[in-house]
């Protein structure tokens, strides 16, 4: 994959490349953000497990690199629910780095991830989006994203309860789905 948009390039993201980077935004989402509903820094053995984790689901994990090869977002998804009949259905996360924001690179990386889930015969994507996050909502938002509900007081970070609003594109994939 090697698609470019001003100067940046769209990459598939390795553990031997990227992991590092990757781990610096989880944390910096953790420690500053609700982002992610997660009180301590992740550790780099935390990273060899997600990334076989994708890897085993067969789950993309998408880059954007600047023209020197710095990671300045990612984006991925994984199991919504680990019932069989979920398996046409995914949650996603799209995450930029805090001095990257605002430049289009999460509407690139959330348009990929579709043509992916298209791509891969998925049907439903689903973003777990604290309801405190405008931007966040309007990016899935413009996307075709519908709100589909709001569980209020689910996570308690910073010293307030926090909502998390779930946001679902249907596709219109697979042609055929079967059950089993």
């Amino acid at each position: 994959m090697s698609m470019e948009m001003g100067g940046t390039v769209l990459v598939n993201c390795t553990l031997a490349r990227h992991g590092g980077a990757i781990l610096e935004v989880f944390n910096d989402a953790i420690l500053t953000s609700t982002a992610l509903y997660d009180y301590q820094p992740r550790t780099m053995e935390s990273m060899t497990a997600w990334f076989a984790a994708k890897e085993a689901g067969g789950f993309p994990v998408l880059g954007v690199e600047d023209s020197v090869g710095t990671l300045l977002g990612f984006a991925s998804y994984g199991t919504f629910r680990a019932w069989p009949a979920y398996k046409y259905t995914v949650e996603h996360s799209v995450y930029v780095h805090r001095d990257c924001r605002g430049r289009g690179l999460g509407r690139w990386l959330l348009q990929e991830l579709i043509a992916a889930a298209r791509k891969n015969g998925l049907h439903a994507l689903i973003g777990g989006i604290d309801a405190a996050n405008p931007g966040s909502i309007a990016l899935h938002e413009r996307l075709g994203f519908r709100h589909v509900g709001t569980l209020p007081e689910v996570g308690f970070k910073f010293g307030r309860w926090l909502d998390l609003a779930f946001y679902e594109l249907i596709l219109d994939t697979p042609t055929h789905p079967i059950d089993g």
